[in-house]
């Protein structure tokens, strides 16, 4: 019972690579802008939780995507700031892919990258639509 578990090293995805329903990504990207979507008070029990929501344009030398942060995330979603999401995943919204991480991901400040975000594939403007093949 008490054996060690190594590691996996994780793999880091690109964003170029990302696509709608995929899950377990780890990117480093760039956040190029943030605007705060929601932000209120839920009362729930003695104590009032903040509840924020923010979309960050995130990119990295690939592309760019919007990261949907929530709550504790968006303090970390500064312009400028280098950032790694582990676990991430791809939720569709309005029929475009947004990128997020919830409670088995995690989002850290990274090193500041050296890489300059490619500004001209923004992946979220590409809208999908779920087709049903019926196989005869």
């Amino acid at each position: 019972m008490a054996e060690s578990k190594t590691l996996r090293k994780p793999i880091f995805t690109k964003v170029d690579q990302l696509r709608p329903g995929s899950t377990g990504h780890t990117l480093t990207v760039k956040v190029v802008s943030t605007k705060m979507v929601l932000q209120k008070g839920l009362a729930g029990g003695p104590q009032v939780r903040q509840m924020r929501i923010a979309e960050s344009l995130v990119g990295d030398e690939t592309g760019m995507i919007i990261f949907t942060a929530r709550n504790e995330q968006v303090d970390l979603m500064k312009e400028g700031t280098t950032v790694t999401l582990r676990n991430a995943k791809i939720d569709m919204f309005k029929g475009s892919m947004r990128l997020a991480v919830d409670k088995w991901g995690r989002v850290e400040v990274a090193e500041p990258a050296s890489f300059t975000v490619k500004e001209d594939n923004n992946l979220s403007l590409i809208e999908y639509e779920l087709v049903n093949v019926v196989e005869e």
